[in-house]
């Protein structure tokens, strides 16, 4: 599973909109690979596409894919996240979809150790 590591505070309680995560796991290969660094945008508009850090009801934070947006048997908006290998680690297909404020930020790019501007888009094929 891709797990972000932010380092100091997070958005809510420092008012900072950008921040850092480290990726860990394998679930967001050939993407993203474990121990990139990347620069996250948090509070930012998600759009179907995005690759994002997002909270899972379990309390997991996770790199995951923002595929569609959904409303929850509840009423609330919500999206569907997928890792973009769908044979590693775990997304929406076992936890369910996750709501709008529980998706915390949208990567912007990653920044090492091969810098690469992300482009929003379906996951790569392998």
């Amino acid at each position: 599973m891709s797990h972000p590591t932010v380092p100091g505070s997070s958005y809510p309680s420092s008012r900072l909109p950008i921040g850092w995560a480290r990726v860990r796991g394998d679930s967001m290969r050939p993407l993203l690979a474990p121990g990139d660094r990347l620069l996250v945008r948090y509070g930012a508009r998600v759009r179907a596409g995005d690759v994002v850090v997002a909270r899972f009801a379990d309390g997991t934070v996770a790199v995951k894919r923002a595929t569609e947006r959904r409303t929850t048997r509840d009423g609330r908006p919500a999206w569907w996240l997928l890792s973009d290998d769908p044979e590693v680690g775990v997304d929406s297909r076992h936890r369910g979809p996750v709501a709008d404020a529980d998706v915390l930020a949208v990567v912007l790019a990653r920044v090492w150790p091969r810098p690469t501007r992300l482009r929003r888009g379906a996951a790569p094929q392998p």
